[in-house]
């Protein structure tokens, strides 16, 4: 059996999510708080190999939060998936 994979697109804004928590010298612990989550679930998050991501919901309130935009986030390009020729 496979393991659940994110797309490249959900994986490209869980690590711009990932690089701006880090240079906010945040935990996944802080922002499970912030989130009201789990510590576990932001690490599923966080990890590839889980079906796990975060909702527009949380990117909202992750960008109030650091100070940022829910756009910054974003990849500045459509990210091909495959299977999309």
């Amino acid at each position: 059996m496979t393991s659940p994979q994110k797309t490249k697109f959900e994986m490209a804004v869980i690590d711009k999510v990932t690089e701006m928590r880090r240079k906010k010298n945040l935990s996944q612990d802080e922002i499970a708080i912030i989130l009201g989550l789990s510590r576990g679930y932001i690490g599923q998050i966080e990890s590839p190999n889980s079906p796990s991501t975060y909702n527009i919901n949380h990117l909202n309130r992750l960008a109030y939060e650091l100070g940022c935009s829910p756009q910054d986030f974003m990849p500045n390009k459509p990210i091909v998936e495959e299977g999309w020729d």
